[in-house]
């Protein structure tokens, strides 16, 4: 095989970015923008030693699920990867992810048996039931569902100045005058944060020689309470001072386009650094507050520039919600949420546990969390800032306060491998494991397994439409006893020996 030959190619599964996977002569071959079900033909554009990668060149036999993107730059943009699918089909392709995941990466058989559903946007897996791809795609619509947006700033072919997003894994632009993924708002504002920059004369950043005003456009948007933030992040210490005011003028009025929303702030972040994060850590305020509110359930959260929120409110009250149910709370529990973050699943654990006890290692995030419990005057609720490993154990050794229920929601990473210790040291009821990574709940359920953990149930939540992402809930009982004479039970083996 050979770089720029063609061949003809049956799409036989998925790769955890949404690209089709096939084979030729043996050999993998992965393939942007197909679908499981189709026979393409494809142009080899790179052949390592194991597998190889093409582009669709022509699609010769379309599979039974796939659709035309909603997006007219679908394909070209590297936002969504899974648009040219039946939603139903998306959730197939994640429930059979999540499930080979804690087959082979966590030894357990039959994950399926513990799977209660998969609860998409609008409907669940189990509702769309025997339904053809093309009915389902009648029933429900995935779309607008994120509130928050990351716009970079660019010139298109005419030098003209346009906010968009990168082609998949390259850093040019693909304009856009709206995206169908967000609240509606974003298009006004778009519209008028182009217009005023071009009036203004702003200068758009330049990645190669680090030159240029306006670097990326944030926008938060309060789903329950209809308030905006935008976000300009630039290269420098702040704007001109007549565009300043300019913009001032242009935003609300292009807020105020869009039904039920207000403009409720403005702010600017400083990001000098040659990086590619976003924001840089200083951030102020040109008009109205510094943050807006919104809710998850009745619970209010304040949200910054800066705040780690979910993008996705429908399907986060949900999944909270799960939590919550898995749980099992009766009042009478002590929790401890790690990796706590502002506090969301903190204070949504705490309308029904008796102390709730959240860590997280990021300073700024207790901060913001401290004030969304005194937001919500929620008072069963206590935050420590550090590392998890270090201060439950510290704490517990103080208090000699017996820990009920243990709550995880860590990054993509997993669980750090003395955390999973420290939680089998405090031998809590009940565990609930909140993951965005299938293949790191795996491994870490395949380590609580062997050392006394069940695992009772899960479910799939699709957080990120139209990508590959996708959010798991578990639930895990203990039974140390059974543990310590269990004769397959395998020791703890830490890196630090």
């Amino acid at each position: 095989m050979d770089k720029n030959e063609k061949y003809v190619i049956e799409i036989e599964d998925m790769t955890e970015d949404g690209s089709g996977i096939g084979r030729i002569d043996g050999l993998a071959v992965f393939v942007k923008d197909t679908a499981p079900g189709d026979k393409a033909e494809v142009l080899i554009t790179k052949v390592k030693k194991n597998l190889a990668y093409a582009r669709l060149v022509n699609l010769l036999e379309p599979a039974p699920s796939r659709i035309t993107p909603a997006c007219p730059v679908a394909r070209q943009c590297g936002g969504c990867t899974l648009q040219h699918i039946s939603y139903k089909r998306e959730l197939e392709l994640k429930r059979d992810r999540v499930l080979n995941c804690l087959s082979r990466i966590g030894g357990i058989e039959e994950p399926g048996k513990y799977l209660e559903d998969v609860y998409g946007y609008g409907c669940t897996l189990s509702e769309l039931g025997d339904k053809s791809y093309s009915e389902c795609e009648t029933v429900t619509k995935p779309v607008r569902y994120r509130n928050k947006m990351q716009f970079p700033a660019g010139r298109d072919k005419e030098g003209n100045i346009r906010l968009g997003f990168y082609a998949g894994r390259t850093h040019s632009l693909i304009p856009l005058d709206d995206c169908i993924n967000g609240h509606e708002v974003n298009e006004y504002i778009i519209s008028a944060i182009c217009n005023w920059a071009e009036k203004e004369g702003i200068s758009i950043y330049n990645e190669e020689t680090r030159k240029g005003l306006l670097r990326h456009v944030l926008t938060r948007v309060g789903y329950k309470t209809g308030e905006l933030m935008v976000c300009l992040v630039i290269n420098g210490d702040n704007l001109p001072k007549n565009s300043e005011e300019g913009l001032k003028k242009v935003l609300p009025e292009a807020a105020s386009k869009s039904e039920g929303i207000t403009l409720k702030s403005v702010v600017i972040n400083k990001n000098k650094k040659n990086t590619n994060k976003i924001l840089g850590e200083e951030t102020y305020t040109i008009y109205g507050d510094s943050y807006i509110t919104d809710y998850i359930g009745d619970i209010g959260f304040q949200i910054s520039a800066q705040s780690f929120f979910q993008v996705n409110p429908v399907q986060t009250e949900k999944l909270y919600q799960k939590a919550l149910d898995y749980a099992s709370l009766t009042g009478e529990e002590n929790v401890w949420d790690m990796y706590c973050g502002i506090g969301t699943i903190s204070l949504f654990l705490s309308q029904r546990a008796k102390e709730v006890y959240g860590v997280e290692i990021v300073p700024q995030a207790i901060q913001d969390a401290e004030k969304n419990a005194e937001l919500n005057q929620i008072e069963n609720v206590q935050f420590f800032t550090g590392k998890a490993e270090e201060v439950v154990p510290a704490w517990q050794k103080e208090s000699a306060v017996p820990i009920d229920v243990v709550v995880v929601d860590p990054p993509r990473k997993g669980c750090d491998e003395t955390l999973i210790q420290t939680i089998v040291e405090i031998k809590p009821d009940r565990m609930v494991y909140v993951s965005c990574d299938p293949a790191t709940l795996a491994r870490d359920l395949k380590i609580l397994l062997e050392q006394g953990f069940t695992l009772e149930k899960l479910s799939i939540y699709d957080q990120f439409c139209r990508s590959s992402h996708v959010e798991t809930v578990v639930l895990m009982s203990t039974d140390f006893s059974r543990a310590q004479v269990h004769p397959c039970r395998k020791p703890m083996i830490m890196k630090n020996g």
